[in-house]
């Protein structure tokens, strides 16, 4: 099938299997969790990571800051049966290190596979085919003692493909849930290529890997990633059954997260950075906090691909996904570890001021003549905070309109308290898109801050500690 822009989306496999290989090294092993240290997240939230079967360690997951993982890739045949999987023996250690920590693993089938799809093609046209496929993947699933099956044909086409695929995932649907397994499937994140899964699917599934990457300028932005999912729920997919994925690596050059952050440790709080000579477009913590935020309000989970590409202690991007749903890990009274102290200034060498010096939530934070007080220091922390008595500078009410106003308030992983120092010196918070704005533009003493379209006018330049 040819490649179009929607369908040359996705995990790279083979492709990549040097640099994935070759990031291996770069990342420092995780301790392995124990069965102690098992969660499970607020409100059947799931954090879902995919472990591709030609790079990383088992020993290296956070399984304790996990839900599900899917392992990646068995490869179908058009006559229903599975080609030998990959490391097999990685698989069998993953499982006992997964269940051990209380996460469950599911076999992944499918992949990129160099957008070759014509096996699923032949097998889900063919009804013979189809059967020996989901007794094959039973069977599978019964040996390695998994939990479940993640389906991820890339992509079944509008039309027969697609009346095919539902098909398909019928039968497997009845076969996975009447032994307790579960059955989830990736999918696009948008475009007519989606419409090849009806929405027949989302009774039979448990939930949608949505694969919202490799798409959006700059590569997977807060924006077009949140418009994938609503692309699917308007749809007719239930919040809950919405999975928001997210990339641990970068576009265009493939590099990963690791390598990125190992270059240059403020890659972690940055979505671009200059490498191989050009700009590379990602996810950093901030990013990752704010659609794990939302995700939280808005969907039923995040996926990542993939665990490998990771990194370990306070740039984890596991981690940050962690702490966003589990209420963060920083008391709202300590500066988060890594932060810069001092003052803010801007519009008419004023300083960033909390009026009256107050801590209580919801008190406003406006620009006032510099004085050296208590209420002016902020700390600028590595989580993309901005601290300052205690509290954390936030959108009021969460909100992304122009004119939203800014706050003090108790710090809680939010989106609405993320803020992203950009190269031309303004701060924007990702969630609404906008930058950290003097209204008017005034810089009289108690002139209140807010939220605008970003224009890198003198009244959103900042100077940080």
């Amino acid at each position: 099938m040819s490649i179009t822009p929607i369908r040359g989306r996705r995990r790279w496999a083979a492709a990549a299997v040097a640099l994935a290989t070759a990031a291996t090294g770069i990342a420092a092993a995780l301790v392995t969790s124990t069965p102690a240290n098992a969660v499970v997240l607020p409100n059947n939230f799931k954090s879902v990571g995919y472990m591709p079967s030609w790079a990383g360690s088992v020993n290296s997951i956070q399984y304790n800051k996990l839900t599900h993982i899917n392992y990646a890739f068995a490869l179908p045949n058009a006559n229903g049966t599975l080609q030998a999987i990959e490391n097999p023996s990685k698989l069998s250690s993953l499982v006992s290190l997964a269940h051990a920590g209380n996460v469950k693993v599911s076999i992944a089938i499918g992949g990129w596979n160099d957008g070759n799809d014509s096996a699923f093609e032949s097998l889900a046209g063919n009804a013979t085919a189809r059967t020996a496929f989901v007794n094959n993947v039973v069977n599978f699933v019964n040996q390695y003692n998994l939990d479940g099956v993640d389906i991820d044909w890339e992509y079944p086409d509008p039309g027969t493909s697609g009346n095919n695929y539902t098909a398909l995932m019928s039968q497997l649907s009845t076969a996975m849930h009447s032994r307790g397994k579960i059955l989830t499937a990736a999918v696009v994140s948008e475009g007519g290529t989606a419409n090849g899964v009806q929405p027949a699917v989302f009774g039979y599934v448990d939930w949608l890997n949505i694969m919202a990457y490799d798409g959006g300028s700059p590569h997977a932005n807060y924006n077009w990633s949140i418009a994938s999912v609503n692309f699917w729920k308007g749809r007719g997919l239930p919040a809950s059954k919405a999975v928001l994925g997210v990339p641990f690596y970068s576009r265009p050059g493939y590099y990963t997260y690791s390598q990125l952050v190992a270059m240059d440790p403020a890659n972690a709080n940055r979505d671009c950075t200059t490498a191989g000579g050009a700009q590379q477009c990602y996810n950093g913590i901030p990013t990752i906090k704010a659609k794990t935020a939302w995700a939280l309000a808005n969907a039923g989970g995040m996926m990542n691909w993939e665990l490998s590409q990771d990194t370990t202690g306070s740039t984890s991007l596991v981690s940050a996904i962690y702490d966003t749903v589990m209420g963060g890990t920083t008391p709202p009274s300590s500066p988060p570890p890594g932060g810069r102290t001092g003052r803010i200034t801007g519009y008419g060498g004023k300083c960033v001021d909390i009026a009256a010096a107050s801590s209580a939530n919801g008190t406003a934070v406006q620009l006032y003549a510099c004085n050296g007080t208590a209420a002016q220091t902020w700390t600028v922390g590595t989580d993309g905070t901005i601290r300052g008595l205690g509290k954390c500078m936030d959108i009021t009410s969460a909100g992304t309109a122009n004119g939203t106003k800014i706050q003090i308030w108790d710090c809680n992983g939010t989106g609405a308290q993320v803020w992203q120092a950009q190269a031309n010196g303004t701060l924007r918070n990702p969630v609404s898109g906008r930058c950290l704005d003097a209204t008017g533009p005034s810089s009289a003493d108690g002139t209140r801050l807010q939220i605008w379209d970003c224009a890198a006018s003198a009244n959103q330049i900042w100077q940080l500690p």
